[in-house]
């Protein structure tokens, strides 16, 4: 994270506060899904079972949590073999293997000679509801804004036809199983959006088909240190995977970026991160969720629109995490600030070595009507009130 000339001296570190996105994980649907019916090829065979974290994603957080660990040391906010003292550090995760697995290889790399215990508050293999982006009221309020709001992007496949007709080129789909029972274009099954009480917002048609394929051939180009193989024989530049990717960011906008939508499914989140932001005592906090945490409490805190470099998912790219920052001000006043962290697309896929010679991606999040001083900080109470506006239209509903 670049830093004006004489940050230091203006501020002291108080407090971190991390929201993370689970690392590199296999694709939800196994063998004899939907996936082996729209490609003639063979997937990427996974060191995991569908949904959970692989071998690479564990290597890969770790380094992330010895990166984070480096980097505070340097700072001076906790010391090189720190054992933090009960109360003080906090790490907990979504009861899903993938998240909490995420959770305990980053507190492996940022804590290697303490006992770190990762917090589960549901059964294993079921969603918390802090971590579950469900609506939780449905009034016809909360549902007309949110209509009205869905409407305003335009049609879901609006943006993607050129993106629609890579992947489907990549998939060799009108070769493949469904292609020959006519399934040969995702933009021809219609899409439709649902809003249901006590559930996650929700997709059906070809925009949720062509987003479960984005998802897989994203990870298998993590996985997979072969280009042509990744692309099922196909030479693919950057951007083209990068538009790849893009269906998968469209889909998430669509169901977790609605503003009211978000303020919806993103309350508990919300609550849970200023709780923490205020916790007495507390120096650090890893939470450890899904992508549509880190995007449905972005648009919550309406977040400015961002593009995060180096990365092919450039809304919330896999292993990221929104960091809040608390800083102690010389002039004896609280600041704060929020960064998204992530490792660059090169550095997941060659698991290079994160460190002051190899520092993974930083980008600097901005929040609509809020104007950070000469050194990029909020006042603390701005973001708290930012939460607290948040928290407080969820009331209204």
């Amino acid at each position: 994270m670049v830093r004006p000339d004489g940050f230091s001296d203006r501020y002291a570190l108080d407090e971190m506060v991390i929201l993370s996105r689970h690392n590199i994980r296999s694709p939800i649907s196994g063998p004899g899904s939907v996936l082996s019916r729209i490609t003639p090829h063979e997937w990427f065979s996974w060191t995991s079972a569908p949904g959970e974290l692989s071998l690479k994603g564990g290597a890969l957080e770790a380094e992330m949590g010895q990166f984070f660990r480096e980097w505070l040391v340097k700072e001076g906010f906790f010391p090189k073999y720190a054992v933090p003292e009960e109360g003080t550090v906090r790490f907990y995760a979504n009861s899903i293997q993938r998240t909490r697995a995420t959770a305990r290889m980053f507190a492996a790399g940022m804590f290697p000679m303490a006992d770190i215990v990762v917090e589960q508050h549901a059964p294993l293999g079921t969603m918390d509801p802090v971590f579950n982006p469900q609506i939780t009221k449905d009034s016809d309020a909360c549902l007309s804004k949110a209509l009205e709001e869905l409407y305003a992007m335009g049609t879901p496949e609006g943006p993607l036809k050129r993106q629609y007709a890579l992947m489907e080129k990549v998939l060799d789909i009108k070769a493949s199983p469904a292609g020959r029972n006519d399934t040969t274009a995702f933009i021809s099954i219609p899409t439709a959006v649902s809003f249901l009480l006590n559930n996650e917002p929700g997709m059906s048609g070809g925009l949720k088909l062509a987003c479960s394929a984005s998802d897989a051939l994203t990870l298998q180009y993590y996985e997979e240190p072969d280009d042509r193989k990744a692309a099922f024989g196909h030479n693919l530049t950057r951007k083209d995977w990068e538009d790849i990717a893009s269906i998968k960011d469209r889909y998430q906008d669509i169901l977790f970026g609605l503003p009211t939508m978000a303020v919806n499914v993103a309350h508990p989140m919300l609550q849970e991160l200023l709780s923490e932001l205020r916790e007495p005592g507390r120096k650090f906090t890893f939470l450890c969720g899904h992508d549509s945490n880190i995007g449905s409490v972005l648009a919550a805190l309406r977040a400015e629109p961002y593009s995060a470099p180096g990365a092919i998912e450039t809304k919330t790219p896999i292993g990221g995490k929104v960091v809040f920052e608390k800083w102690l001000g010389r002039d004896g006043r609280m600041y704060a600030d929020l960064w998204l962290v992530y490792a660059s697309a090169d550095q997941l896929r060659g698991i290079l070595v994160l460190g002051p010679d190899c520092p993974p991606m930083s980008l600097p999040l901005r929040l609509e009507g809020l104007t950070p001083n000469a050194d990029g900080l909020y006042l603390l109470s701005d973001l708290e009130a930012r939460f607290t506006e948040a928290i407080d239209l969820y009331e209204t509903f």
